[in-house]
């Protein structure tokens, strides 16, 4: 009786245990591609903006409790390590510049003809007078490196389908937010809005996407706009007029000396 019992035994393990292995993998299996397919999904977000390179004119409108205004200006990027961003208008600000080169962030003062170089401590200050922080300029198209990215929700919502990350900071990640929600579009992947959580999980900033047109080649968002949290009747609203991708540009396009040229 025993030794039937432990035959038994033995051929109920040889046929439940490959189910069981086989299901293992297959979970596995199943996280690897939706943890791919986040990333490649964000890489082309990323992507949307920049591309290799890029030359860009855009307006900046800036609405506070105190005053409205706009500014025009003339940007131009390298892979994801280099930024120059240059007021044209108005003239009481035309040449203020800032220039990112890796994690350091340079602003020129054409009144004064000074250079500052923004410490640590500076990076949650205002960039050019806006909701845009420093550090976001810093921190621009790192997502893959400093975020683990989940695709949290899919399907439809308020009418449309859509796809829903949940981008959590690594542990040795040098970024501000607590949690960053990003929806997007399923069909087109492109991206309808972006919630900023602090450290807290409490809601901080929402950007919204709109103003789909062609720039670049490419369909996408012409217009941005950064809402706060705690001030709703405020806002910073990004509109691009001319974007090209993909120019010829070096690294010694963006030095100190570029940065003062008007």
């Amino acid at each position: 009786m025993r030794i039937m019992f432990q035959k038994r035994r033995r051929l109920f393990l040889c046929l439940i245990l490959p189910y069981f292995l086989l299901s293992d993998f297959t979970v596995a299996d199943e996280a690897l591609d939706s943890t791919s397919r986040a990333l490649a999904i964000l890489r082309q977000i990323d992507d949307l903006w920049r591309g290799d390179s890029s030359h860009s004119l855009f307006s900046m409108k800036i609405k506070t409790g105190h005053y409205t205004r706009t500014l025009r200006l003339e940007g131009w990027s390298l892979d994801t390590e280099k930024t120059l961003v240059r007021i044209l208008a108005p003239k009481k600000e035309q040449g203020v510049s800032s220039l990112k080169s890796g994690k350091h962030l340079y602003t020129y003062l054409p009144r004064t003809d000074r250079t500052i170089r923004l410490t640590s401590s500076m990076m949650m200050g205002s960039w050019m007078g806006s909701h845009f922080t420093n550090d976001d300029l810093v921190q621009e198209s790192r997502r893959e490196r400093d975020y683990d990215i989940d695709i949290s929700f899919e399907g439809i919502r308020d009418g449309r389908n859509i796809i829903e990350f949940t981008l959590i900071p690594k542990v040795d990640a040098a970024v501000v937010w607590g949690k960053v929600m990003l929806t997007v579009i399923a069909d087109t992947l492109l991206p309808v809005d972006e919630q900023y959580y602090d450290e807290d999980f409490n809601p901080a900033r929402t950007i919204i996407f709109s103003d789909m047109k062609e720039l670049g080649g490419q369909v996408r968002p012409a217009t941005m706009r950064v809402v706060p949290s705690d001030k709703p009747d405020e806002y910073t609203e990004i509109t691009y007029q001319v974007l090209a991708l993909d120019i010829p540009l070096d690294d010694s396009f963006f030095s100190l000396n570029q940065l003062k040229r008007r």
